[in-house]
This record gives C-alpha cells, sequence and structure tokens, in this order.
C-alpha cells in the first residue's frame, strides 16, 4: 500500500485497503470464534463445583424451556415455534447439581428449536407459503422403574444416519461455521453420564423429527419423595 501511495495510484490503494479491511474483519470473526471455544474446553474440563439436591425435574425443565424460547425471541423476534410440554405428575424429585441439569436441558432445547426454526427457513425458501409446517418443540418427563426419563423433541430436518453418532464428540458441530464450537452436546454428555452416571441418546428420522432423551438414576433414598 506505501508503494502505491507513493507511486499515486489511487485506485490500487483503495482495492488494497478494501482488501485489508475484509483480511481484518476475518481476523477478528476467527479470533472470536477461538476464544469461544476456548471458553468451552475450560467449562468441558473444569470440575463442577456444583451440590446435588432434591431437584422437581418437572419444574427446571418448564423454566429452561421458557428461558430458551425467550431468549431466541429476545434476539430473533420473526423466530416462533409450537412448545408443547408432558410433565409426569407423579415423577419423583431427585438428586442432581441443578443448574449442571439446566444447562444440559437449555442446549438441547435450544438445538431443538434451532433445528425447527432452519427446517421452517427452508420450507418457506423452497415452497413459500405453500407448505403449513408449524416449528414444534415437545418436552417430556416421565418415571420408568428407577430412572426418570425426559425428552427433547423437535420437528426439524433430523440428523442423517452417518453422523448421528458423531454428535456427542467435542468439536463435531452440524451448524454452519462459526454458529456452533461443537462443545454443547459434549458438554452436556459428560455431565448426564459423568456427574450424575445417567444415559443421554439420540434418535432421529431425517427430514421429520429428533429426539435427545436423558435417562438419570432416581436414588433408593429418593423414593418417596
Amino acid at each position: 500500500m506505501t508503494e502505491e501511495i507513493e507511486k499515486g495510484d489511487t485506485e490500487e490503494v483503495k482495492a488494497i485497503a478494501a482488501d485489508l479491511k475484509q483480511n481484518l474483519q476475518k481476523i477478528n470473526h476467527h479470533g472470536q470464534r477461538a476464544s469461544s471455544i476456548v471458553k468451552g474446553m475450560l467449562e468441558h474440563s473444569r470440575a463442577s463445583t456444583g451440590v446435588k439436591e432434591l431437584t422437581d425435574l418437572n419444574a427446571l425443565t418448564d423454566e429452561y424451556l421458557r428461558l430458551a424460547y425467550h431468549g431466541l425471541r429476545a434476539k430473533d423476534n420473526s423466530f416462533n415455534a409450537t412448545m408443547e410440554a408432558h410433565f409426569d405428575p407423579d415423577l419423583p424429585k431427585i438428586e442432581v447439581i441443578p443448574q449442571d441439569i439446566g444447562r444440559v436441558l437449555l442446549n438441547l432445547i435450544n438445538n431443538a428449536f434451532y433445528a425447527v426454526h432452519q427446517r421452517a427457513t427452508t420450507v418457506e425458501t423452497l415452497h413459500a407459503t405453500s407448505l403449513q409446517y408449524q416449528p414444534t418443540v415437545t418436552i417430556s418427563t416421565q418415571r420408568i422403574g428407577d430412572q426418570v426419563l425426559i425428552k427433547v423433541k423437535d420437528n426439524g430436518p433430523g440428523i442423517p444416519e452417518a453422523i448421528r453418532e458423531k454428535i456427542f464428540q467435542p468439536f463435531f458441530t452440524t451448524k454452519p461455521t462459526g454458529q456452533g464450537t461443537g462443545l454443547g452436546l459434549s458438554l452436556a454428555y459428560d455431565i448426564v453420564t459423568k456427574g450424575h452416571g445417567g444415559t443421554l441418546t439420540v434418535s432421529s428420522i431425517p427430514g421429520a423429527e429428533t429426539t435427545l432423551e436423558i435417562q438419570l438414576p432416581i436414588n433408593v433414598t429418593n423414593l418417596g419423595s
């Protein structure tokens, strides 16, 4: 740029300046992405400092469902989806770290809302208003023997079988570059399995739906709660 300024070639100076500006924007963008990945890695590796306490999972799930929905609406007021909740009224309280399980629920529900929003956008783009697609996220709780089951289901585009087994791997993401670090589900998996002795599984029908299931053990001392 200095050489071109000395030559007096203002058009070339402007072109170099435009390239420089674009490069700086890319550096900033990827720097922020690297920062978010590092933060995610630190969260992934840190030991939870939370304490397990008897928790009403119906109330916790309902709270994070509404938190996720209103959080997305605050970012994009055009976002809209139907929320369905089916809570087992006889669900016992169980010992969990509420903020950690809340974090898992928030991640799963955010992903579900993201999925239905993506499908709604695709339907509108391909078919205008010819198809009546209703984005829907369904949350349910159920007691099955000595386990509590929490399901987060969406009627989004689904997950192809080829990548389904990879979604809990660190840094794997199906989102476009810059929109996901690939650590959310990995962290959720560790919280459920290592932190609470439960399971986190996924099932999906490509083009139709995805369901994530959390199973948490009910401690014997909680059965009367």
